[in-house]
């Protein structure tokens, strides 16, 4: 994995070899060969950390995933289990711990290293289970924030937004805070702190806290970042619910990106041979890293997905002509010059080959008249269109029993597109949905007014309209292709929070003051010292830094927006982009639904 420097000053790359050096040093604590039991959940975390080769170097030999029963065979003297700080995992552990065969020798010693922090509770519960003292090693391992590429960081946090919101759990923002103060331990003290929200509040108080706590931690680097701002994802709960249009946003929407990886289906990957009738067709989901160590995925992941089809096919027509110019060369140091670019050129047209792959897969979705439907309705409800009466689409979806995620996506973006829904709206689609997919989702239903997705609308006004006009959040002239406006990644809506860091850039948050009062949460601002000597002086033409945290999650059409602003000519701020976890509307939603049980008979 190569450090990804991002286009501007801010390198990411010294956060990731300090989660190294953390991971070393305890594997060093624990002399001898040695096997790592996963918490399933933590390998694709660490992947972005650590490769395979550096725990081979550190004598690792065997890996397996956390499960109850016995542990695999394993020829090693150390055992460690890297695990969340859960009760569940505990008793798997337990379970694993005394079916240790005692009578074999040499016997194995148990290490456990609990990610991110270590837990009283669970060690506690080993103790109560009579299996603590078999553990030589009990350490925390603190994963707060995970480099994802050169500007975008994620704590991959998967249950951040439903902890604080619903069950008013302050644990993430605790890490949040911790992370930060990594951050800053690293690449200097942030001058500006701004936020918006409850949850930015609590995670600004601790940080001042902690820096009070630990006045050694003041240090003498010198700050790489300008400005904080802390968004709860409570301030803007529209944009994760509409679809998004950019490219890595739609492979997100339709195929899931997990720690930067995506699984495809394989029968358009097929290596397609002359006469063969597709005999052998893959039956593996085809596999495929997405950052920006791959040139063409940088150039096109943040477009609409309107303007990739003209990238890929200029990118065919130059690597084509590339080739050509093998038959042009005659002398032998023309032929050594094109053999010495072929390893690039052939990397170029494999990447070309699996992106061209990729949008047609997409492009079989995004052209089906369900697709279209379901965007139209989206689109009216962001412009202000019908959002105050039982919509016909929903409805049919609801009768023709579509997926439930899609109907609740859709019924809470008419909810937020209309500062909640008259009592009479909200329960006639509330007794459509528990009578077509089952009353158990009573639950969930809960959550999603709990969490101010989906709620009556209380004072009878409609703040909507004014945030949206102030805030220019509907643009109707968007251009896909060369745009000019964050609006193009959702063709026409511009995601508000990603407005709200635009306009505190410039002019400022005191322009919308009135706008800022409608959205949930205080605002505020808040400075921190720098010893003396560490003021910056800004060069002439210098881009200011800030790093927009969100707290319960980020798009990739956020990303996107947030990059976009960042490379425009006159922009004047760069952005690096950090969050509890990567979302898009359907993982945010299922977040909050009620895992249910099945019956005990």
């Amino acid at each position: 994995m190569a450090a990804h420097l991002s286009s501007g000053r801010v390198n990411l790359t010294a956060l990731r070899e300090a989660g190294r050096r953390e991971l070393r040093e305890f594997l060093d604590k624990c002399a001898g060969s040695k096997a790592i039991v996963w918490d399933e959940s933590l390998t694709g975390p660490f992947g972005l950390i650590a490769q395979y080769s550096l725990l081979k170097e550190h004598e690792v030999e065997k890996m397996f995933t956390l499960k109850p029963g016995r542990l695999p065979q394993a020829d090693v003297k150390n055992i460690i289990f890297f695990v969340r700080p859960k009760l569940e995992l505990m008793d798997i552990i337990t379970d694993n711990v005394l079916r240790e065969d005692r009578g074999r020798s040499p016997q194995r010693d148990f290490h456990i290293l609990f990610v991110p922090r270590r837990s009283l509770l669970c060690e506690q519960w080993l103790k109560e289970q009579g299996v603590l003292g078999s553990f030589i090693h009990r350490e925390q391992y603190s994963l707060d924030l995970i480099p994802f590429d050169g500007d975008l960081l994620s704590m991959e946090s998967e249950s951040a937004f439903k902890e604080c919101y619903l069950e008013s759990d302050q644990t993430s923002l605790y890490h949040a805070a911790k992370g930060l103060m990594t951050l800053q331990a690293l690449y200097g003290t942030i001058p500006q702190i701004f936020g918006k929200g409850e949850c930015a509040r609590h995670v600004a108080n601790m940080m001042i806290r902690m820096k009070r706590e630990f006045p050694g931690s003041q240090n003498s680097i010198f700050p790489v970042f300008d400005t904080l701002l802390l968004l709860d994802r409570n301030v803007d709960l529209l944009t994760p619910l509409a679809t998004q249009l950019t490219y890595e946003g739609l492979i997100d929407e339709i195929y899931g990106i997990q720690n930067t990886y995506v699984k495809l289906p394989p029968e358009k990957f097929a290596p397609k041979k002359q006469g063969e009738g597709g005999k052998d067709l893959p039956t593996e989901p085809k596999k495929l890293q997405l950052n920006s160590a791959e040139e063409l995925y940088a150039e096109i992941r943040d477009k609409n997905f309107n303007a990739v089809g003209s990238v890929l096919s200029k990118k065919a027509k130059i690597i084509s002509a590339a080739f050509e110019e093998r038959h042009h060369a005659k002398t032998v140091g023309e032929i050594k010059q094109f053999v010495s670019q072929l390893p690039h050129m052939q990397a170029a047209r494999s990447s070309l080959a699996n992106h061209t792959s990729i949008a047609e897969l997409i492009k079989d979705i995004t052209t089906s008249e369900d697709f279209f439907d379901n965007l139209t309705v989206e689109q009216e409800f962001m412009s202000g269109i019908d959002t105050d009466k039982v919509n016909n689409y929903i409805e049919d979806c609801i009768a023709q029993k579509h997926p439930l995620i899609k109907i609740l996506r859709l019924v809470c973006l008419q909810s937020v597109c209309n500062s909640g829904l008259k009592q009479k709206v909200l329960d006639h689609y509330k007794r459509e949905i528990l009578q077509t997919y089952g009353y158990e989702h009573v639950l969930t239903l809960n959550n999603l007014e709990k969490a101010g997705l989906l709620k009556p609308q209380t004072s009878g006004r409609n703040n909507y309209p004014t945030i949206r006009k102030t805030l220019r959040l509907w643009m109707d002239d968007v251009n896909e292709q060369n745009p000019n406006d964050i609006s193009y990644v959702y063709s026409g809506y511009a995601p508000l929070s990603v407005r709200l860091a635009q306009l505190l850039a410039r002019p400022g948050w005191r322009s919308i003051e009135e706008v800022l009062k409608m959205l949930p949460g205080p605002h505020f601002e808040e400075r921190q010292q720098l010893p003396t000597g560490l003021q910056k002086k800004r060069q002439h033409g210098e881009n200011r830094v800030t790093l927009v945290f969100f707290l319960g999650g980020v798009t990739y059409a956020e990303i996107a927006a947030l990059r976009f602003l960042s490379q425009m000519e006159d922009g004047g701020t760069e952005y690096v982009i950090a969050t509890t976890k990567l979302i898009n509307g359907t993982s945010w939603i299922k977040s909050l639904m009620e895992k249910l049980e099945p019956a005990p008979f």
